[in-house]
């Protein structure tokens, strides 16, 4: 596309982008910016650097913006029709592509891969090829181009077929599946995700497990070669580098804003609800099908039934924030997770103890409260590509806390030896694994926290992003 370049130098492409729009009661745009690693990262590099995040306009506040030409600066937002970007975000990335990496099918029934799964992979080709025809547009001979996650797959290798000169990276989120589960996919469909993102000079992910299941994913359905060291994969006369970058907590951050008076608040208000002196069980999740929330608190029942002893004594703070609530599945877990807890309430409370405080509206400062109250934080995920909040716990803790872990959390490579670690499925041996960290002594609780601390902000957010430029170069 010779004559085609844009200016920026150095490109972000999410599906969610640092702003989002409201339209208010007057017909004014009210636009909210939000947090994390990328927004830090490209701040970090400076305003100098031509710098544009390419996302998708999520909202109809958002495509509202994009009609009214509002934008901020250093963002570009794409608009496709509101059907065709339903069906790319909900039916195929969200309920195809997170559930083959998160392994979460009912095998038996899902999926059925018939003619409107076909229909919906059609709108996520042209999603995909929306952002790469605008990526192709702003970047500048030879930018670096960091496509981010499950929702853009397709993007590393369509924009290569547009522009060649670019650097091009792309990072998954979430874990990847393994072979014989990541070929549940119609043997195209499986192949073309695969090829997208080799597309791509450097495909990253949060764990070397990750990369592995990558790795052997292109090898097993394409034919690919790997590297001796596992850390390229060569295919049709390109070779796309591996990289991991576990990314960390936000320290400094996570720290400055637990010691605000909105958290302090929401501390007492905490204490009051548990009851003087009771020992706390920290979870902190969206209600995602893969966190394993209603798990969690059938381990919790089994405790109170095998360790009576506790009854009276702990409390489960549980905050299950609802997530997806567009798709019929995501209501019904959230459902369910309430049912759950009102059976526990019912079999184990008494006029003075509520045993799971439970809710579902969505506060960071109480959410913050609990990071530093908890004693114990379960974290027991099905399967999570790192899980922050394992990182973020032992970061602000006021006391130490005992975490509580899935082995199947990107988290455990980096904090498994100072965790409780647990088998997601197995409910009776996590009943045992909160007993146990219930029950460890002060001075060892200490001495982990500060280990899991230590290594939880290894790789800030910032450092995070940039390292992954850095390795563009």
């Amino acid at each position: 596309m010779a004559g085609s370049e844009g200016s920026a130098r150095v490109l972000v492409a999410s599906n969610r982008g640092p702003v989002s729009y409201t339209v208010g009661e007057d017909g004014g745009l009210t636009g909210r910016r939000g947090g994390g690693g990328m927004v830090s990262g490209l701040s970090a590099i400076g305003p100098d650097a031509g710098a544009v995040w390419v996302c998708a306009a999520m909202s109809e506040g958002d495509r509202e913006a994009v009609r009214r030409g509002v934008a901020e600066p250093g963002t570009r937002m794409i608009a496709v029709e509101p059907d065709v970007f339903h069906a790319a975000y909900n039916d195929i990335a969200n309920s195809v592509l997170w559930f083959v990496h998160h392994l979460l099918y009912q095998t038996p029934l899902d999926p059925v891969f018939d003619e409107e799964f076909r229909s919906q992979w059609a709108s996520y080709e042209a999603y995909n090829a929306a952002f790469a025809d605008a990526i192709a547009e702003e970047a500048a001979e030879g930018a670096a181009v960091l496509v981010q996650d499950y929702h853009l797959v397709l993007v590393p290798a369509l924009l290569r077929q547009r522009r060649p000169d670019l650097r091009i990276g792309h990072f998954s989120h979430t874990p990847w599946a393994p072979p014989d589960y990541f070929r549940l996919l119609p043997d195209d469909v499986a192949a073309q995700v695969l090829e997208g993102v080799l597309g791509a000079d450097r495909a990253a992910f949060l764990t070397r497990r990750w990369a592995a299941a990558f790795a052997a994913c292109c090898a097993d359905v394409l034919g690919a070669e790997v590297s001796a060291d596992g850390m390229s994969v060569s295919y049709a006369g390109h070779t796309t580098r591996l990289g991991v970058h576990g990314l960390g907590a936000d320290a400094d951050f996570l720290r400055e804003r637990a010691g605000r008076a909105d958290v302090e608040e929401r501390m007492a208000a905490l204490r009051a609800e548990a009851g003087p002196g009771r020992r706390l069980i920290v979870r902190v999740d969206r209600t995602e099908l893969s966190k394993n929330i209603v798990r969690g608190l059938l381990a919790y029942r089994r405790l109170l039934l095998e360790h009576p002893g506790w009854r009276e004594r702990v409390v489960h703070v549980a905050f299950a924030y609802p997530s997806r609530q567009d798709l019929a599945l995501y209501r019904e877990y959230t459902a369910e997770v309430s049912r759950v807890a009102a059976e526990i309430n019912e079999e184990f409370g008494t006029p003075g103890w509520t045993p799971v405080v439970l809710k579902v509206d969505d506060d960071f400062a109480r959410s913050l409260a609990a990071y530093r109250m908890a004693d114990v934080a379960l974290v027991n995920p099905i399967r999570d590509g790192m899980n922050l909040v394992a990182k973020e716990v032992p970061v602000v803790s006021d006391h130490g806390v005992a975490l509580v872990l899935s082995r199947e959390a990107g988290a455990f490579e980096e904090l498994g030896d100072d965790a409780v670690v647990v088998n997601p499925y197995d409910v009776r041996a996590t009943a045992a694994a909160l007993n146990t960290a219930l029950t460890l002594p002060e001075a060892e609780r200490a001495d982990r926290t500060k280990r899991l601390a230590a290594a939880a902000t290894a790789l800030p957010p910032t450092q995070w992003f940039l390292g992954q430029l850095d390795a563009l170069s």
